[in-house]
């Protein structure tokens, strides 16, 4: 449970739909969602063996609260500007394929498994997620070894495919529904997708920098990831209907 729950974050469920976009036109985008955690369970599992073995005593240094957030702002802008660029540079009557873009951002070395992967185990090196990590690695190992914490390490990375495994099969459903309905719905999902990775951005940045937001935002990320695919889901609806009136 605490696998599904951290694979709706905001920060997850934006980065996904941003590189299945960014990938739409590759046979691996509807498998960004598990190939993300996959990388971010690698790092879990880990940190899990490492804590359970030979560093009970090890203290999560404070530095990763900036490092983790940091990461998540960079993709996330990355993500962002990349797809609305992607709408802005498109020629009139086309559907959006950032092609173009990806020469001069780092999308075109995006379009590869491996840096999904690498992307998912960055995403991971945070401060709380490596936090919630070792502290059920203590817990496992003190109840049975490192083969406990192994074991819950493999079960919170499964709660995570379950999340973001199913999200990026489902953004990437529709990105292809979108893009063969019409230029419209096309450059729309595309806006959607890169605004929303620049809105979690801001947010990230908010939380960073002022600690009034950041305890307001405290146990809210459950809602905040729902709200992302609400808001998604509703763009695709509107897409379509102003599609099938104008068809």
């Amino acid at each position: 449970m605490l696998g599904i729950r951290h694979g709706f974050d905001a920060d997850h469920l934006a980065t996904i739909d941003g590189l299945t976009r960014i990938n739409a036109r590759s046979r691996f985008s509807r498998y960004c969602g598990m190939l993300f955690s996959l990388g971010h369970g690698a790092v879990v599992i880990a940190i899990s063996l490492l804590v359970a073995t030979v560093a009970s005593r090890w203290q999560v240094p404070q530095w990763l609260e900036v490092f983790g957030a940091g990461t998540s702002i960079l993709f996330l802008v990355l993500l962002g500007i990349l797809n609305v660029g992607a709408v802005l540079f498109s020629k009139p009557g086309h559907h959006v394929h950032p092609v173009g873009v990806r020469g001069r951002l780092f999308a075109r070395h995006a379009a590869s498994p491996a840096v999904v992967f690498l992307v998912g185990a960055l995403f991971a090196i945070s401060f709380d997620t490596i936090s919630q990590a070792a502290l059920f690695s203590l817990t496992a190992s003190r109840l049975g070894g490192w083969e406990n914490a192994l074991f819950m390490g493999l079960l919170f990375m499964t709660g995570m495919l379950f999340t973001d495994g199913l999200n990026g099969l489902w953004i990437s459903r529709i990105i292809r529904r979108s893009d063969e309905t019409a230029h419209f719905a096309s450059k729309t999902m595309t806006l959607v997708v890169g605004s929303l990775s620049l809105l979690v951005a801001c947010f990230g940045m908010l939380k960073l920098f002022s600690p009034r937001v950041d305890l307001w935002s405290d146990g809210k990320s459950l809602a905040f990831g729902l709200a992302l695919v609400v808001l998604v889901a509703a763009s695709f609806a509107f897409t379509q209907r102003v599609s099938r009136r104008s068809s």
